[in-house]
């Protein structure tokens, strides 16, 4: 077997252009599953909160977990205040993010970063880097950027080191309107029509399940998952795998992407092979 003509079933939403263009390069077969919508939270009480803490130095810490996330934070924000009042305030915090994509949000605002969370960039990694920075969160009021559903477990560790933590929820995710999409594609597993399942988040993983359930084949598409290849773009999107009990076959490093997609699909025939 070779990686030619295989068919790869990718639930990445936001940039599918570009996904497409890659399982291509990489000589698969694309099926592009729209799995989740991004929806922004209006008149958002819980930013205008966070704002009127901030300005009053109560906030002693923000960890920006990515960058659409930042950005909607900001925006939201300008509902209520002018941004640079914002900025102003943001630049006199300990600022913490989880990876590349909120740093060149923060860079391009001109707001200093203190600690950046390295590879995987999951919130482990900001843990590890506090604690090997030795800094203490303890007694520390700490507001989260949510990425659109709690982490619950990073929350847990916080309150566990004595911290007050606050959640700010600026979008959340949200099922596509039209889930036919989703629906053919948990059948289609079933009859065994893909080689690949690829996940570039731990919400598409969700989002599935939630349609197999309703379908009514949740333990049947799980077991078609299994013979399938399951290839994840990062260590939190396999946690989200691993809580579901599907086996992962193939974890991108980094997680992006570009490696994700080259590495599956080379790595594939010799995964497949073993799974006949």
């Amino acid at each position: 077997m070779n990686a030619t003509g295989l068919r790869v079933c990718s639930f990445e939403s936001r940039k599918q252009d570009a996904m497409q263009a890659l399982i291509e390069r990489n000589q698969g077969i694309p099926t592009l599953v729209h799995s989740m919508d991004e929806i922004p939270l209006e008149d958002n009480a819980q930013v205008k909160a966070f704002c009127e803490r901030l300005f009053r130095g109560e906030i002693d810490v923000i960890v920006f977990l990515t960058g659409v996330g930042a950005t909607a934070l900001l925006q939201a924000a300008e509902a209520y205040y002018l941004r640079e009042q914002v900025l102003d305030a943001l630049r006199k915090t300990i600022v913490t993010v989880r990876g590349p994509k909120p740093t060149v949000v923060l860079r391009n605002w001109e707001v200093p970063i203190h600690y950046s969370a390295p590879e995987p960039n999951t919130w482990h990694e900001i843990i590890s880097i506090w604690d090997e920075k030795e800094f203490s969160v303890t007694g520390k009021h700490i507001v989260v950027q949510e990425y659109g559903k709690p982490v619950q477990e990073f929350y847990d560790e916080l309150r566990n080191r004595g911290a007050q933590v606050t959640p700010v929820t600026v979008y959340r995710w949200a099922l596509p309107e039209d889930t036919s999409g989703l629906r053919n594609a948990v059948h289609a597993t079933i009859r065994g029509e893909f080689d690949i399942l690829m996940f570039t988040s731990a919400q598409q993983v969700s989002h599935v399940l939630q349609i197999a359930e309703e379908e009514q084949v949740r333990d049947k598409w799980i077991a078609a998952a299994a013979r399938a290849m399951i290839a994840s773009v990062g260590p939190a999107c396999s946690e989200a795998l691993n809580q579901e009990g599907l086996p992962i076959d193939f974890e991108s490093s980094p997680p992006k992407m570009g490696p994700l997609v080259k590495g599956a699909l080379e790595a594939a025939p010799e995964i497949l092979a073993r799974k006949k």
